[in-house]
């Protein structure tokens, strides 16, 4: 016994160790049901390897007191994730595409861009309005929203409704409006309610005539050393054709904005956005609100 157990033992440690990837993500639940989902996709697909999820917090998590427009950050839900892959902390990070400017730091890329989900902005109601539309909401209604390209695009659209700066993560936001008489509406990402499971919380889908939806919005981006091929060759397969093809129509749209001196390096602080349909694999439509 004694015997084969030191044989066991000694076996064990000369076995190769499998491999760690280590996957950076903010500490938000929607950033993490994201990044989740990123992982169950990988460990299907390189069963050989181990993947350990890192959570932290951004800049854009911690400042919640003023208005992403008026903060003047560049890479505020990313900068510290960088940071991490800079420094070899991690291998990879999961974004939401939107965060993502479309500049980034030396040594970085954009290893996959995933299947998008819904990309269109979505009103989610207070509960005593609930059947309402934007459009029939009671004059000097308050409407919730984090971004300055959904208030602007929606105050020209529905003049008689006020807009109002909310933050926090998804949860926060929801809670602020259940349980707070201040707002009749918040404006979310319809992409995030349905990773979270509340389907039933969309009231109202916008469409691009009413407002243009993010660059980016609805898909996830990972972001690696430019250098790591081999992380570079891991991540790869997670490449969606059609969003990969959408998004850099949107993304160069944006970076070309950034080129002509307009701080423009994410779509939170610039109400410059783009739209990109394909509806066949020969051409490229696209429309573009400036």
């Amino acid at each position: 016994m004694s015997g084969n157990g030191n044989a066991a033992a000694t076996a064990e440690e000369n076995s190769p160790k499998m491999r760690v990837i280590r996957v950076g993500t903010r500490k938000s639940q929607l950033a993490r049901i994201q990044t989740d989902s990123v992982v169950a996709t990988l460990k299907a697909l390189y069963p050989g390897l181990q993947f350990e999820i890192i959570a932290m917090s951004t800049t854009g998590d911690k400042i919640l007191d003023t208005a992403l427009s008026k903060i003047g950050e560049k890479s505020l839900f990313t900068k510290e994730l960088e940071h991490a892959l800079e420094r070899n902390e991690v291998d990879l990070v999961v974004h939401s595409l939107k965060d993502l400017p479309t500049v980034l730091p030396p040594g970085f890329t954009i290893g996959a861009i995933c299947k998008r989900e819904n990309p269109h902005d979505a009103v989610v109601f207070h509960p005593k309005f609930v059947g309402k539309t934007l459009e029939t909401l009671p004059e000097k209604s308050v409407v919730g929203t984090s971004s300055l390209r959904r208030a602007a695009q929606l105050q020209r659209k529905f003049p008689h409704l006020e807009f109002r700066s909310i933050r926090g993560n998804l949860n926060t936001r929801l809670r602020k409006l259940d349980e707070q008489q201040e707002f009749s509406a918040i404006i979310l990402a319809t992409a995030g309610l349905q990773r979270m499971g509340w389907h039933n919380r969309v009231g109202q889908i916008l469409h691009p005539e009413e407002c243009m939806y993010a660059v980016g919005q609805g898909a996830l981006g990972v972001e690696v050393r430019a250098k790591d091929q081999d992380i570079l060759d891991l991540v790869g397969v997670l490449h969606d054709p059609e969003t990969l093809l959408r998004c850099i129509a949107e993304r160069a749209f944006l970076r070309h904005l950034v080129g002509r001196r307009l701080q423009c390096a994410s779509s939170c602080a610039y109400s410059y956005e783009g739209w990109a349909t394909v509806p066949d694999w020969r051409s490229l439509e696209s429309r573009w609100l400036r």
